[in-house]
């Protein structure tokens, strides 16, 4: 019977780093032997991929609260029935940059969306799946706006206020409180050698006695 992969997100606002970062963890997982596969929300499937650009899109300002949450989770059940979970069955290792602790980031701390209401749609469209690992990329809202103004014109979501990605970075932290044990956090003010170190440290606190198992199977 095969052994069912394992799940790591990658989460923080932006300008944390995440996407330098993901390339860490695939090299960290090429060099142990271990199939992976590579995915992001909201997104990762092609039909998800059509509402992440309509999430995004500079022209859906204005966007009811209600809608944005329900929008996140129909990508998030689509991404999930073509690709995360046919990968996790066949053994395949998921890194997905941010999933559903983005969602009580952003629509919850963000938006003032009840978490309880996220709850039952991740419930719903989740069951029990939940991340194995989460890597939470955490810095002062300043300095990662900064970072992410250098980089491409913002979407809907980086247009956002400095109080909007306040209310974010708290409900991340918050979230990070709760759930200590899978949420790991990551300080992403530090220089990219230096969170590319803790990263890898991270995996192999937990990663390295399964990437053991595997090696000998």
């Amino acid at each position: 019977m095969t052994t069912r992969g394992r799940f790591i997100t990658l989460e923080g606002i932006e300008g944390a780093g995440k996407s330098t970062q993901v390339a860490v963890v695939a090299d960290w997982l090429q060099d142990r032997g271990i199939p992976f596969l590579l995915t992001r929300e909201p997104g990762g499937s092609p039909l998800a991929e059509r509402i992440r650009a309509l999430l995004l899109d500079p022209a859906s300002a204005g966007m009811a609260s209600d809608t944005e949450l329900l929008l996140m989770f129909a990508a998030r059940a689509e991404h999930l029935a073509r690709r995360i979970r046919p990968a996790l069955e066949a053994g395949t290792w998921v890194v997905c940059d941010r999933f559903t602790d983005a969602t009580y980031a952003y629509q919850g701390g963000g938006r003032g969306v009840d978490m309880a209401r996220i709850g039952l749609l991740e419930d719903f469209v989740q069951g029990p799946l939940r991340p194995d690992l989460t890597l939470l990329f955490d810095l002062p809202v300043e300095l990662g706006l900064a970072r992410a103004g250098r980089r491409s014109e913002p979407d809907r979501f980086e247009s956002e206020t400095g109080s909007f990605f306040a209310r974010v970075r708290a409900a991340y932290l918050e979230r990070a409180r709760l759930y200590p044990a899978r949420i790991r956090l990551v300080d992403a003010a530090a220089g990219p050698q230096d969170v590319a170190a803790r990263v890898r440290e991270l995996l192999g606190a937990f990663c390295e006695p399964t990437a053991a198992t595997v090696g000998s199977a």
